[in-house]
């Protein structure tokens, strides 16, 4: 039997992450984000203080249009670089005090349409569905 589009794995997880992000745009656009600033400040909520350079990594970017990405939410004083280390090209970034009840209300409407997106599933697949996908992660991500 000759699989179909629906069918193909790496296609399916493609997509689903697709239109989870496309309808997560329209949540945060509600609140005056684009996809490439609550992308990134999701990232710092996790991982407040990371190293630029880990963030690229994170995100799959360049550094340069991160650098550029950074450079305009630090303008609105929505992230602070700075120098953690004795090497003074290593900069972190973290996120400013001005930012917290933004990120507040981010989290919050995160939390409520996951909720309302993954409804259809129940707690018992909704676990399996996480436990599988951070097996394969992990494993993917030890051949990289």
């Amino acid at each position: 039997m000759k699989e179909t589009f629906e069918d193909n794995i790496g296609l399916l997880i493609h997509d689903v992450a697709r239109l989870l992000r496309v309808l997560y745009d329209r949540q945060m656009a509600s609140i005056g984000l684009t996809r490439s600033q609550w992308w990134l400040l999701t990232y710092l909520y996790f991982k407040d203080g990371i190293n630029q350079s880990e963030l690229a990594t994170l995100m799959d970017m360049e550094k340069a249009p991160l650098s550029r990405l950074l450079d305009r939410m630090e303008l609105k004083g929505w992230v602070e670089r700075r120098i953690e280390s004795k090497d003074r090209r290593i900069k972190n970034i973290f996120l400013s005090q001005k930012i917290k009840p933004l990120i507040s209300s981010m989290r919050d409407k995160a939390a409520a349409y996951r909720k309302d997106s993954l409804s259809i599933l129940d707690s018992d697949d909704l676990n399996k569905l996480r436990d599988l996908l951070q097996i394969l992660k992990k494993d993917l991500t030890s051949k990289i």
